[in-house]
């Protein structure tokens, strides 16, 4: 929850984090509290903008600006430097995915780094991202967390400001600008990419890149590269003798478990049994 805690009166345990995923200016954390009604609130501060879905249990936040329930799938704002306490009158313990931003990348989103609320509600319009955040933490092939802290950030800053719609798409010449974007990545899509820099390539801030980049490929940028990577290891797999390992390696992927859970995830078989199928199917052919 990017928090600071000073340590409480009666001896209990502050929360846990475990980090989940960081880049250049933004972490992700899973945030365990296991206080109850016995025990004293205690403040803390927030040494980031922060954005912490809750994920499970209550818990009363305050701060300077008010107070506010807590409740799973709603949003716990906080600004940088702000001192805040949490509280458990009705039950024990939460659990919160926190994502934790530098001022400077949240200026980036053309968002503003201090929060004039202190929760979002939990809404339809943030319901794909909470889905997905969660689907990420349990371990979902094809998600990216650095583009879900990008458009949880920026869309949550525009809540804030009380805009309750969607931006724009950008118009035509930001839509070319992405196309030659996507056509670098098919061109070479084993390489590394970063996303603020292919934003920087299109001109666009990174989240309306990733905006016209769904509206342009119809995935999100992770997606599209994921896709593409695990269909020209399929191509191989049926076309050339090389082990698995070497193709996942050589494919993009950090390692082969990485490799068979998210091909299995895209096309319903490992990939063994995926070159096995085509062994079978050419004899068929061949015998034919």
């Amino acid at each position: 929850m990017a928090k600071i805690a000073v340590t409480p009166d009666r001896g209990a345990s502050p929360p846990q984090a475990h980090a989940l995923a960081h880049g250049d200016g933004w972490s992700v954390s899973e945030v365990v509290c296991t206080l109850g009604p016995q025990d004293c609130p205690y403040e803390e501060r927030h040494s980031s903008v922060s954005i912490a879905i809750v994920a499970a249990g209550t818990f009363q936040y305050r701060s300077h600006a008010g107070r506010e329930m807590m409740t799973p799938g709603s949003l716990m704002l906080g600004s940088a430097g702000q001192n805040f306490e949490c509280s458990h009158e009705h039950g024990t313990g939460d659990r919160c995915i926190s994502f934790s931003y530098s001022p400077e990348f949240f200026d980036r989103l053309e968002a503003e780094p201090a929060f004039h609320a202190l929760r979002v509600p939990r809404i339809r319009t943030l319901s794909p991202l909470v889905a997905r955040a969660f689907a990420a933490r349990a371990g979902a092939a094809g998600t990216s967390w650095e583009e879900l802290a990008i458009e949880l950030g920026a869309r949550t800053a525009q809540l804030d400001r009380g805009l309750s719609q969607e931006p724009a798409v950008a118009g035509p010449g930001a839509a070319a600008r992405v196309a030659n974007v996507v056509r670098t990545i098919e061109c070479d899509p084993e390489g590394h990419y970063d996303l603020r820099e292919l934003a920087r390539k299109a001109r666009l801030s990174p989240y309306h890149f990733l905006r016209t980049f769904q509206s342009v490929a119809g995935v999100t940028p992770h997606q599209y590269l994921l896709r593409l990577r695990l269909q020209r290891a399929a191509v191989r797999l049926r076309t050339e003798p090389t082990k698995v390992v070497d193709i996942a390696l050589e494919s993009g992927f950090g390692d082969v478990s990485n490799f068979n859970r998210t091909f299995r995830a895209e096309f319903g078989v490992s990939p063994r049994a995926w070159r096995r199928l085509g062994s079978r199917l050419e004899r068929f052919t061949t015998l034919a």
